[in-house]
C-alpha cells in the first residue's frame, strides 16, 4: 500500500510540473523573439553573455511592433526604463532552452508574457457583421484608409465593402 501511495504522489507531482511548463502560446512574443534572435548568433557569440547583450541591443534597433515592445521590457532600447537584459543573455550563453529563458523572464516581469501578436483578419471569408468595431477599424487602418463619417458599426461595414475590391484579391 505504501508503494502505491508513493507512486501516486510521484505521478501527481510530475503532472503538476508538466502542466506548469510555459508553452509558446502562453508567451508567444518572448518565444518568437528569443528564437529569432538566438538563431542569428554564431557559436562563438553564444558563449559570451556580454556579446549577446550587445547583439540584442543591435537587434532591437530594427524591431517593430510587439517585438519592439519586448525589447523595451528587457532593456534592449536606449529609452527602456528597466534593464533585465542579463536575465535573457546569461541563460542563452549557457545554452538554456527558449522556454526556460522565457519562464525566467516572466518571473522578473509578468508583462513580457502578456504581449501577443495581433491576429490578421481574412476579409475574404470573415462575416464583417460578427466583428467588433475595433476590428473593423483595424481593417481600415491596415489598408491606410479612414472612415470620416462612420458613426455606427454599419457605416464601417459599408466602407469596407466599398474598399474591398481594391484591397482583397479574389482568386478563381
Amino acid at each position: 500500500m505504501n508503494k502505491l501511495t508513493l507512486i501516486g504522489i510521484c505521478l501527481a507531482v510530475f503532472a503538476i510540473f508538466e502542466s506548469s511548463a510555459l508553452k509558446s502560446s502562453d508567451c508567444e512574443v518572448c518565444f518568437a523573439v528569443v528564437e529569432k534572435f538566438a538563431a542569428g548568433l554564431t557559436a562563438n557569440e553564444k558563449k559570451d553573455f556580454k556579446v549577446i547583450e550587445d547583439k540584442f541591443r543591435t537587434f532591437c534597433k530594427t524591431a517593430k511592433g510587439k517585438d519592439h515592445r519586448f525589447c523595451y521590457y528587457l532593456g534592449g532600447l536606449e529609452e527602456s526604463a528597466t534593464g533585465i537584459l542579463s536575465e535573457m543573455a546569461k541563460p542563452l550563453s549557457w545554452s538554456t532552452p527558449v522556454d526556460k529563458v522565457c519562464e525566467k523572464l516572466k518571473k522578473k516581469d509578468n508583462q513580457i508574457c502578456d504581449l501577443r501578436y495581433e491576429k490578421s483578419i481574412d476579409v475574404k471569408t470573415v462575416d464583417l457583421k460578427k466583428l467588433k468595431v475595433r476590428d473593423l477599424k483595424k481593417i481600415l487602418s491596415d489598408w491606410d484608409e479612414t472612415c470620416e463619417d462612420c458613426i455606427e458599426k454599419g457605416d464601417f461595414i459599408k466602407r469596407i465593402e466599398v474598399l474591398k475590391p481594391k484591397y482583397v484579391r479574389e482568386d478563381l
